[in-house]
């Protein structure tokens, strides 16, 4: 049974940073996929940093070169560096899991069949 548990989100100052875990069981960290996604207030769930087997990150324009996405294979636990937090930022994370995801679609949160119940994240400007 895969379970995924989400912790670290917390209300921040812009400008500030947090880092986001993610703790997998039933899933190999290094053998599927895994990702990061956000819900702002009122829209729609966006793709916001994707892992695959080749370790090659997958980050949206929003986020890139101000997240980071890692893991740790001997925890199996994902994490997300976020830094340089902007309001736009605000909405409430989630770590995903899939066995298998066609690399063009890792930032589709369609394609995830596993999700963990999500983590606030609140940046105050």
């Amino acid at each position: 049974q895969v379970q995924l548990v989400e912790s670290g989100g917390a209300s921040v100052q812009a400008g500030g940073s947090l880092r986001l875990s993610c703790a997998a069981s039933g899933v190999a960290y290094e053998r599927g996929y895994m990702g990061w996604f956000r819900q702002p207030p009122g829209k729609e769930r966006e793709g916001v940093a994707a892992v695959g087997p080749s370790g090659s990150p997958s980050y949206s324009d929003a986020v890139k070169g101000r997240f980071t996405i890692s893991g740790d294979y001997a925890k199996n636990n994902l994490y997300l560096q976020m830094n340089s937090l902007e309001p736009e930022d605000t909405g409430i994370y989630y770590c995903a899991a899939d066995p298998w995801i066609f690399e063009s679609k890792v930032l589709l949160s369609g394609q995830y069949k596993y999700w963990g119940r999500g983590t606030q994240v609140t940046v105050n400007s």
